[in-house]
Parts: structure tokens; sequence; C-alpha cells
């Protein structure tokens, strides 16, 4: 997106860091499949895979735990009240679209997902999350990092920066979420500026037609 979203996806058997393709540009609306293969594994329409196939385990993924794990001292505090409404917000979004996968709000304890909101201004390099994907990383907007291992997402962790607009905020959240859930790849493309995937635009807060189809093959009901 505009914001130029940074994505680290660690894996666990190479013990490296994967630089990824961000985003891939389309003229024009594509097929439900070939959507679903961008987003899920950034493969050109037409194309093959250039990333991995990555989803939640069985086992965790009827009751994946999101909450904030830390706030920066200076990150304003109504912009952490309009995160802290996104996030649930974005959790109900997700929930409604079939997946079969249930995201829930937490507030101690054990988090899947924590949302890490930071002082680091966009172009630094993140610090004080203590997770090694994030620390080190440059900034952007938002960072959502992954750890996986063969097809397994192990962990994720997501960072915001103090510097994001109050108008941003509902739509990141929601797509750091998404992205968080192993669809990392943005489209840019005048035909998706409503996508939650849209790496032109920065306004979408719901999860409709590809974007929700593209969840629920990644999920699928058995």
């Amino acid at each position: 997106m505009l914001r130029r979203l940074a994505l680290a996806l660690l894996f666990s058997l190479a013990s490296t860091v994967a630089t990824a393709q961000e985003f891939i540009a389309v003229p024009d609306m594509i097929s439900d499949e070939d959507f679903y293969r961008l987003v899920a594994c950034a493969a050109p329409p037409g194309g093959t895979c250039t990333k991995p196939l990555i989803r939640w385990p069985e086992a965790r993924r009827q009751d994946l735990r999101i909450g904030i794990a830390d706030v920066a001292p200076s990150f304003p505090g109504y912009k952490l009240d309009l995160v802290d409404r996104a996030i649930d917000t974005a959790i109900a979004e997700i929930n409604a679209t079939g997946a079969a996968l249930r995201l829930r709000r937490v507030y101690e304890g054990t988090v899947d997902i924590p949302l890490y909101l930071v002082a680091t201004p966009q172009g630094a390099r993140i610090t004080g999350t203590s997770i090694a994907e994030l620390d080190g990383s440059e900034m952007a907007i938002a960072r959502v990092a992954l750890r996986s291992r063969g097809g397994t997402i192990l962990s994720a962790a997501i960072a915001i920066s103090q510097e994001i607009r109050r108008r941003e905020i509902a739509s990141v959240v929601l797509e750091e979420l998404v992205q968080a859930l192993g669809l990392p790849t943005d489209i840019d493309s005048p035909a998706y500026t409503r996508s939650i995937f849209s790496e032109a635009d920065n306004a979408t807060v719901w999860l409709r037609g590809q974007d929700a189809a593209a969840l629920r093959r990644h999920y699928p009901s058995r």
C-alpha cells in the first residue's frame, strides 16, 4: 500500500529472513484463482508462487488470540483508542467471512498475534519489541513479521508506528491481521482500490468479494 507495508517472513528451517515481494501489479480484474494465489503466495496471474503457502496449524485456528502487547509512552492516546477499537472491528470482520478459523481479543495471558504500538518513525529501525523479526528492521507505517516452518505459521507479530494517520488506522489494523493469517502480498491495480490488499489505498475497512473468498480458501471449512 502507499505506506509500503514491510513484511518479514522468517523460515525456521533455513534460519534466515527472506526479503519478500510486497506487491504485484496487474492491469485489471483477475480471476478468483489468480487473486488468491497472488495474495497467498505472490504468484503473478498464470504464474508460479514466489513465496510458500503458509497457514496457522489446525490445532490453533479456532482460538487465535489477538492483543496489544506494548504501547510506547509517546504513542498518542487518541491513536491508541482508535487502534483498540479497530482491533475489535477487524476481528469481527474476519470472523464473519466464513473462513475456518476464529480470532479472539485478549488483554492478558498468551497472545498469538501481538500488536506493538511503537515510537519508531517511518524509515527508522524498530527497537524494544523483543521480537527478533521486528527489532532492527526498517519501519513503515506498519510491519508484519511471520515465523514459519514449512507451510506452518509458528508465530506472528505486528508493529504500528506512532506516525500512522488516524484515518488509516482501521484499514491498516484489518490488513495487518489478515496478512498475519498467511496472506502477505498486496495487489497494485486501479481495479482493486477497494480491496484490503490494495497497494494504493488505506481506506478499506471490510472484507468482501475476492478478499473474503481468499481467506475462506486459505482456511476452508471441512
